[in-house]
């Protein structure tokens, strides 16, 4: 691919739309029936409900298609052929990598792949980081501790693909990855949201090294749904002086949507690749107008070792009314995920997603990167406290802060806060996914 198109796949970058529907279907009926035929798991649940491969006709017929969850991919593993079960749809001899989710929300789900299924989430990736503006002058480092899960593993791989230089940081410790980076020259970097203004605040408190006068120019960011949150974006993009990017994926799915240059408030679905259909939470009708939330139903295409057909993601999305300035047919994400099924409840009986409040407390200045939040019910009341960092302000400063913070959170959240100031260093740092949400009532 020349390093001065737009699109690392201009053909499939920029069909018109009804093209990539008609794509969609002819790919949609080709990897139902690879799954009906290859797997006992899916069989057996198409079976159940009375479909098989030639009622496929049309998408109303897909809607009909059960949808599948994360704990029943539990269910199956540890058996023969093990330790996959029967979701495994070729030969052990024929998978080459091994993967698992993160298991932050349970027991993790293990992920086999062909060399096949391995090219082909290459692939995604190169989209996407071309998106992005990754060429083959890029040094790229990647500050991930590889490991069983996917993570930026993917990443990896499509960077080399693109023909980047890949300089993988994983055994090193924060200090040295920074120190790496500045002895380098790297120009771009993946990794968290969380850990990418951990690396700045170490940078700047600890090296007396400011992010922002190293080489980064872009930074993808993926795992959490913090750059497209405004506040977080802006704090990443002001300590690196770089631009950053949101990429969504997950160890089941793979990488099925992206921001671009264009940064347009969210993210392109990779529509020849996957099917993404976003539901009704309560009623699982199907949302077609913009601006409407629900969560997110998807189908990988092109993997088969363990396909992903209907995937109930968690994931809480909408569709964006207007196309993107880059000139790509694929639909837009508003906003990108904002969060999961799994996070969003009632908190004194307001819906609550956890991601508003880092929204607020990233877009307050004075205060760092990190807080904790939690719910407690003590007797008949729901308590929720919001633990921030201050940074070195006085304490008249803070009692501004505090003001502004509170009325900030009611405004976007309808709930009070029990705000708790700590000390910078006190909150925990994370270097993965966060986990600062605890909901203690149960």
């Amino acid at each position: 691919m020349s390093s001065e198109s737009s699109y690392w796949n201009p053909v499939l970058e920029t069909l018109p739309f009804v093209t990539i529907r008609a794509l969609q279907l002819k790919k949609f009926k080709r990897i139902f029936s690879w799954a009906y035929d290859h797997s006992k798991f899916h069989r057996a649940l198409y079976d159940k409900v009375g479909i098989k491969p030639e009622d496929i006709q049309s998408f109303a017929h897909i809607r009909q298609i059960p949808t599948v969850e994360k704990s029943m991919m539990r269910d199956i593993q540890g058996k023969d052929p093990f330790p996959y079960g029967d979701a495994l749809c070729v030969s052990l001899n024929e998978v080459t990598a091994y993967r698992q989710t993160s298991g932050t929300t349970g027991q993790p789900v293990y992920q086999p792949d062909t060399w096949q299924d391995w090219e082909w989430w290459a692939e995604c990736w190169a989209q996407l980081l071309w998106a992005q503006g990754y060429r083959p002058k890029d040094r790229v480092f990647i500050p991930f501790g590889y490991n069983v899960f996917v993570a930026f593993w993917a990443g990896h791989y499509g960077a080399e693909k693109i023909g980047c230089e890949v300089v993988p940081g994983g055994v090193l410790d924060t200090r040295a990855r920074i120190l790496k980076i500045q002895e380098l020259n790297a120009t771009a970097m993946m990794g968290t949201p969380t850990y990418m203004l951990g690396m700045a605040d170490t940078a700047i408190n600890e090296m007396n090294i400011n992010p922002a006068d190293l080489t980064i120019e872009k930074i993808t960011c993926a795992g959490e749904p913090g750059a497209s949150i405004p506040s977080t974006k802006k704090r990443i993009e002001e300590a690196w002086g770089a631009k950053v990017y949101d990429h969504a994926g997950a160890t089941e799915i793979g990488a099925w949507s992206f921001e671009c240059t264009e940064q347009p408030g969210g993210m392109h679905v990779n529509d020849a690749f996957f099917l993404v259909e976003i539901v009704d939470v309560e009623t699982g009708e199907i949302i077609e107008e913009p601006g409407v939330r629900g969560k997110m139903i998807i189908t990988a295409f092109d993997r088969h070792a363990q396909p992903c057909i209907r995937f109930d993601s968690k994931d809480i999305i909408e569709w964006d009314a207007e196309p993107c300035l880059c000139g790509r047919t694929s639909r837009l994400i508003k906003g990108g995920v904002v969060g999961r099924t799994d996070d969003i409840t009632k908190v004194k009986g307001v819906l609550f997603a956890p991601s508003s409040v880092e929204d607020v407390v990233r877009g307050i200045e004075g205060l760092g990167n990190d807080y904790e939040l939690k719910v407690e019910k003590i007797n008949d009341r729901e308590k929720i406290t919001l633990q921030v960092e201050y940074l070195h302000n006085s304490s008249e400063e803070i009692d501004k802060i505090k003001s502004k913070l509170s009325d900030q959170l009611r405004l976007k959240t309808n709930l009070n806060y029990e705000i708790e100031f700590c000390r910078y260093g006190e909150l925990p740092r994370y270097t993965v996914k966060a986990k600062r949400f605890k909901d203690l009532r149960k």
